[in-house]
């Protein structure tokens, strides 16, 4: 879900300004996105301002590994810019999913009986 959001933000935002620029937004709009799904409906923890703190460190990992690849797909491989992003998102997709684990049960804070 958090993929198909991202990559129609940033096709979106294509046709108005560079796809550095359209990336950045789309990027930024995933991390509060996927913070919410990932904590409420994949690991079920409690949402805390600790973990929404940390849990942007997964994604500056992964945006620097994606601009790289981005800039490599776009302009040495001559992959066109609407469809690399799909290849990157394939290719990060364990690291991202393993390091969003890591983090958000790290920040997990019991649940008292009201919350659960």
């Amino acid at each position: 879900m958090n993929t198909l959001l991202t990559y129609g933000i940033y096709l979106l935002l294509n046709i108005y300004m560079s796809y550095q620029k359209s990336y950045v937004i789309a990027f930024i709009s995933g991390i509060v996105f996927s913070y919410l799904f990932n904590a409420h409906v994949v690991f079920n923890v409690k949402k805390s301002w600790k973990g929404l703190m940390a849990y942007p460190l997964v994604y500056l990992l992964q945006y620097v590994l994606g601009a790289i690849l981005l800039s490599l797909m776009v302009e040495r491989l001559g992959i066109p810019k609407e469809i690399a992003p799909l290849f990157i998102i394939v290719l990060l997709l364990p690291v991202t999913y393993l390091l969003s684990k890591t983090i958000l049960k790290a920040t997990d804070q019991p649940k008292t009986g009201m919350d659960q």
